[in-house]
């Protein structure tokens, strides 16, 4: 069985995942829109691809698969997701099986504007959010919410443009420069077909819980694995513990069956007074996967397995709680 991981960029501990997985059986293939990445040094094949919003982007795809007999394709960043899911049928007509949610589902994930409103229309905890300046301007002046305000993209992850305003000045500075770094990074893609392009959100206090919910392929529930924030670093997790915090757990498995997704859904929840406040979700493999991985869960050999038409035994899909785990930079040299 080969395996190609798209958008693949910095996450290499991925790779090595399914290398581990597949255990000699298959390839991990590789792809990237550059090659400065060192997860192409660490795959059995590595290739460069278009840009994803390239005309070109799903037809290279479609031809590589054929070519080099991929049977299981994943990417690795929110903005490859709702291309591949709108032409999963095409992949699937050559063999290649996309592990990726039904178009709706990235839809509210990747817009964080819907995602606000599904998590709040279906009963769930979340931070008072505002799509104008003019309305957030407004409730602050109500009393609705109160400084700080939180300031990000409606679309976008590794907190690119987030910020953190203090006061009215900084409020506008924020939305000013946000929108320009918007329109000056990939996050211009998705953002195109909205006006508005920037959230404004009310600043929790409470601890930062990060979870993977993990679906079979048939989109069924099997597990939530929580892990406490300790650290964070590019808007992701740095330190971490997995712990039981059966409050969010039960939040995210109903949260889970409503959504149905495929795969992973990477998750951010603020417990604030004994309640779970849901922020975002990422249908795919996050930054906090590997600390679920490390604790004895191991999704990519679940992936192969099912893709495979095998059973997986829950406690492949568990984590042991305790204990805190780092990432680490690592250097490594290319031959010279």
């Amino acid at each position: 069985m080969n395996v190609l991981l798209t958008s693949v960029g910095r996450r290499a501990y991925m790779v090595r995942f399914f290398q581990q997985a597949l255990a000699g059986s298959g390839l991990v293939h590789v792809c990237n829109s550059d090659d400065k990445t060192v997860a192409f040094y660490y795959a059995d094949k590595s290739v460069i691809s278009p840009l994803i919003y390239d005309d070109a982007y799903i037809p290279f795809l479609l031809d590589y698969c054929k070519e080099n007999r991929i049977d299981l394709l994943l990417s690795l960043f929110d903005i490859d997701l709702p291309v591949l899911a709108k032409n999963k049928e095409k992949f699937a007509a050559i063999g290649t099986k996309v592990i990726v949610s039904d178009p709706e589902i990235i839809d509210i994930c990747n817009d964080k504007w819907k995602t606000y409103n599904f998590l709040k229309d279906n009963g769930f905890h979340v931070p008072k959010t505002y799509l104008t300046l003019h309305k957030v301007l407004l409730a602050l002046e109500r009393g609705e919410i109160h400084y700080p305000v939180i300031v990000k993209p409606r679309f976008g992850c590794g907190s690119i443009a987030m910020s953190v305003a203090e006061d009215e000045m900084a409020l506008l500075y924020y939305f000013r420069r946000n929108v320009r770094t918007v329109s000056r990074t990939y996050l211009k893609y998705e953002s195109a077909a909205e006006e508005e392009k920037i959230l404004y959100q009310e600043f929790l206090p409470g601890q930062e819980y990060g979870a993977d919910i993990i679906h079979d392929l048939n989109g069924k529930l099997r597990n939530v694995i929580v892990r406490k924030k300790v650290a964070m670093r590019s808007g992701e997790t740095d330190i971490a513990e997995l712990v039981e915090e059966p409050v969010i757990r039960a939040e995210l498995e109903r949260l889970g069956r409503l959504t149905g997704h495929i795969g992973n859904m990477d998750c951010d929840v603020f417990l604030v007074e004994g309640k779970p406040y849901i922020l975002e979700l990422n249908a795919r493999f996050g930054g906090g996967y590997p600390f679920s991985h490390m604790g004895g869960c191991d999704l990519p050999q679940a992936i192969i397995n099912w893709a495979q038409g095998k059973e997986v035994p829950q406690d492949m899909l568990c984590a042991k709680l305790g204990g805190r785990a780092f990432k680490e930079l690592v250097i490594t040299m290319t031959e010279m």
